[in-house]
């Protein structure tokens, strides 16, 4: 017999047809009930739900656990549920099943969750949610292998659009952003450093800050609120419209097709859009500087030479590789996981851009241990 599936789709509005297929048993099959009601309730417009089973093989209480809670779900929803389909004797045992009325009051203790298993469902969640991260982060290794070894299949032209986006497009913000940022440096430093007369040391600040953690760490941040956001969207619209349905059937490998040249744009243009915003920084604190600590523009350019070496921008650009990777991953992942309507492909842009920030702070914090540890 073929191997156990169950595929969804929403052949209509409203409506959403399950088609199992294959053995349905304790030893073979293994489906997360999660998955598919979370897929189930990102349809705001469902009213009814029909299954097909006319490929089933042989089953046991594995289909029936499916079933109950289908049957638990739509009757929460008030939603049609056909089973028509389904063989004689799994329709009797379900039927048997709702025969017993409910006890009076179980319902309402049913409902009633404690702290601790709150807890439990947050921690397997949280362990699903890095389970999956993990698998995307080797199905991305696995491709730039194929890149390196001149077998990842993408069109070109798709990567010097992303560049064009995530690069010149980008230039603006970062400009004002990073300008803005040396200047807040400059002024956070002066008021501590003019109490000892030592304001001279406002471009040791600003320099460091700058090469070392703001503008890595500013840039990536901006560039996951408008980069990684966008690349959410784009790869959610395409769910809705079956595009990537459409392309794992023709054969071609998502990984290799969509992610790929986006992760590829990004790694190349943020190292650069951070040595702009270092530059920028080191001008922002410049001007507070000059303007307003009446330090001269000689005297200031000296300091932040003596400030800093070749080393110290490395750190910075160390920690935009890392963070173009993890805004590129964390915005294709929340897309392919997006649902099939509007609303989830909005959801999915918010969780990419949460997702992509908190990871820049994690990974912010662990290189910087890690480069003070190596005395880097």
């Amino acid at each position: 017999m073929a191997e156990h599936s169950l595929k969804i789709s929403y052949p209509s509005a409203g409506t959403a047809l399950l088609v199992l297929n294959g053995d349905w048993t304790l030893d073979k099959a293994k489906l997360d009930w999660h998955v598919l009601q979370r897929d189930l309730e990102s349809q705001d417009t469902l009213r009814e739900i029909r299954l097909e089973s006319q490929a089933l093989g042989e089953w046991d209480s594995r289909l029936l656990t499916l079933l109950q809670n289908l049957c638990d779900f739509v009757a929460e929803r008030e939603i049609s549920l056909d089973l028509s389909t389904l063989p004689e004797g799994a329709t009797r045992l379900l039927n048997l099943s709702h025969a017993v009325p409910e006890r009076e009051g179980a319902k309402r203790s049913q409902k009633r969750v404690s702290p601790l298993n709150r807890l439990g469902e947050l921690t397997l969640n949280a362990w699903r949610e890095l389970l999956t991260f993990n698998a995307f982060v080797g199905e991305l290794i696995l491709s730039f292998g194929r890149l390196l070894s001149g077998r990842a299949s993408f069109r070109w032209i798709d990567l010097l659009r992303f560049l064009q986006s995530a690069g010149p497009e980008a230039l603006p913000i970062v400009t004002l952003i990073g300008i803005l940022v040396g200047a807040v440096l400059a002024f956070v430093g002066a008021v501590q450093l003019q109490m000892f007369g030592a304001e001279i040391y406002v471009a040791n600040l600003v320099g460091l800050g700058s090469v070392r953690e703001m503008g890595a760490m500013m840039t990536a941040i901006i560039m996951a609120g408008r980069t990684g956001s966008a690349y959410a969207a784009q790869l959610g619209t395409m769910q809705v419209n079956d595009e990537i349905d459409a392309l794992k059937t023709f054969g071609i490998s998502v990984m290799d097709f969509l992610v790929l040249p986006r992760t590829l744009a990004l790694v190349m243009m943020l190292p650069l859009l951070t040595i702009w915003a270092d530059v920028l920084g080191i001008i922002g604190g410049m001007l507070v500087g000059v303007l307003v600590l009446d330090i001269t523009l000689l005297e200031y350019l000296i300091q932040t030479q003596e400030s800093m070496d070749l080393g110290d921008v490395a750190v910075g650009l160390v920690k935009s590789l890392i963070f173009a990777v993890v805004i590129a991953m964390s915005g294709c992942l929340r897309g392919l996981q997006s649902g099939k309507n509007s609303s989830a492909v909005g959801n999915a842009t918010t969780s990419a851009t949460v997702t992509a920030i908190l990871l820049i702070v994690i990974w912010d914090a662990i290189t910087t241990i890690l480069f003070n540890q190596l005395g880097i």
